[in-house]
């Protein structure tokens, strides 16, 4: 059929809205919050549709009705000058209780923030601390990462001299992605762009009944695309709050409040449930399987020190009891924390006979400590199993504690080992105060239930027979 040119001439020309940049991300089951990338980088485009605007002005007034008080929003809210050093305080409140709610419930990262900005209100004051300082503050909230980030992302902003006030600018620090970017800049500094947390996926894929797998980047990028689509322009900040919030209160996992939602009337989940009884609103965001974690497993044994005592474990409980610590490699899992020596071991030599003799050949490699030449074996047994999860291995832990009474001073045996720095003897009070790993304290916890019944034991025995050497 020939074309009308005249229909032709007088066509209006069609306008296509630019598409946004996406950038390739890979999601998996175990990955931290700042791995779900935005796919544009760029300022949120908010269309002027009437049901944007309504769900953004239902959505705020909620949030202002019901929001919760917590620290960190007081900490975050304008002082009223307008000042830009009020502003960078804000941005590191905000960034100090987004990193440690990655991963953690509110309640527990309440104490935590609180103790933390007492002690380093600012990025200043955190700069200036250790990381040793800062493992020790965080000990109990697990993914220590974080915390070694904190501080590489505050040494960075203080050597620069300035705190970076975009999205943009924000993921050039250290450790800073585009959930926590797209957090500081729009709640500190009223930039408009989006926030996708694990709360915002879940609000999302129920508003539009999105059925695809919410690990997967194309989903990703849809969820980065629509949320960026919805930001409100004047309250960014409270809107992003806003979003977390419903996901984290009404917009629950199990358990959804429709009821009680103040945009329910424009979710897609919820209209769906109503028009056809086999479809849920918790069918959304889809659930995905996690991966199951490898198995691992490790002998682990509590090296306690004891010089110039008898051979009981009750003469073993002096004063001068020492512990020897070992700090991990810098890189890799729980990177530069203390731990008691551990070797992984393999699954079928889990067995007393290998598991000893892999750690002797550990302590000799490390400190050249050979507990048949160097000390007296006050007493070696088995204390039980642990088993730590990680979130992507499942760790069998086999305890064994073996005090020694060494022929020589314990701390220049310290200093004899191939790496000092990485090598510590402290006593009771230091293990009881060290930032330790919440496996490592359940593993000194049940060493010491373990002694505290041998004490029980012994002095229920007859004298003769308690200060024979037990094997």
């Amino acid at each position: 059929m020939a074309k009308n040119p005249k229909a032709a001439k007088n066509r209006r020309p069609t306008t296509r809205r630019p598409r946004a940049v996406a950038a390739t991300v890979t999601a998996s089951a175990s990955a931290d919050i700042e791995d779900l990338a935005s796919p544009s980088r760029c300022r949120a485009v908010v269309g002027p549709t009437t049901a944007a605007a309504e769900v953004r002005a239902e959505l705020l007034r909620w949030y202002d009705a019901n929001r919760r008080d917590l620290p960190w929003r007081r900490a975050a809210e304008p002082a009223g000058s307008g000042s830009g050093r009020g502003e960078e305080q804000r941005a590191y409140a905000v960034w100090v209780s987004e990193v440690m709610l990655q991963q953690t419930r509110v309640p527990v990262v309440v104490d935590y923030y609180s103790r933390w900005m007492a002690r380093w209100p600012t990025v200043d004051s955190l700069a200036a601390a250790t990381q040793e300082e800062v493992n020790e503050m965080w000990a109990g909230l697990g993914y220590y990462r974080r915390a070694r980030f904190l501080l590489e992302g505050a040494k960075q902003i203080v050597e620069k001299g300035e705190f970076p006030r975009t999205a943009s600018t924000l993921r050039e620090v250290r450790g800073i992605g585009d959930y926590t970017a797209g957090a500081i800049a729009s709640i500190a500094f009223n930039e408009v762009v989006p926030v996708v947390d694990g709360n915002v996926v879940r609000v999302i894929s129920r508003f539009y009944a999105i059925p695809d797998n919410p690990k997967e980047s194309s989903t990703v990028k849809r969820f980065w695309q629509l949320t960026g689509e919805l930001v409100d322009p004047s309250r960014p900040g409270d809107f992003n709050q806003a979003m977390m919030e419903l996901g984290a209160t009404l917009c629950s996992k199990t358990k959804p409040g429709c009821s009680q939602c103040p945009v329910s009337s424009h979710c897609q989940a919820l209209a769906l449930s109503s028009q056809n009884a086999s479809v849920k609103v918790t069918d959304f965001p889809r659930v995905v399987p996690k991966a199951k974690p490898r198995s691992d497993f490790a002998a682990v044994c509590v090296v306690q020190i004891s010089q110039g005592f008898g051979e009981g474990i009750a003469e073993a409980e002096g004063k001068d009891n020492l512990f020897l610590l070992i700090k991990r490699p810098e890189e890799g899992l729980l990177a530069g924390l203390w731990e008691f020596p551990s070797v992984l071991v393999n699954e079928g030599k889990t067995d007393t006979l290998n598991r000893r003799k892999e750690m002797d050949k550990y302590l000799k490699q490390l400190l050249s400590i050979d507990v048949t030449r160097r000390s007296s074996v006050i007493l070696r047994e088995d204390v039980g199993q642990y088993v730590h999860i990680f979130s992507h291995i499942r760790l069998t832990m086999f305890v064994e504690l073996m005090i020694l009474n060494l022929k020589d001073d314990g701390e220049e045996l310290c200093k004899e080992g191939p790496d000092s720095t990485k090598l510590r003897l402290i006593n009771e009070n230091a293990v009881q105060s060290m930032g330790l790993t919440s496996g490592i304290r359940k593993v000194y916890n049940m060493v010491k239930v373990f002694k505290e019944k041998r004490l029980k034991e012994q002095s229920q025995v007859p004298t003769r027979k308690r200060s024979r050497r037990l094997k």
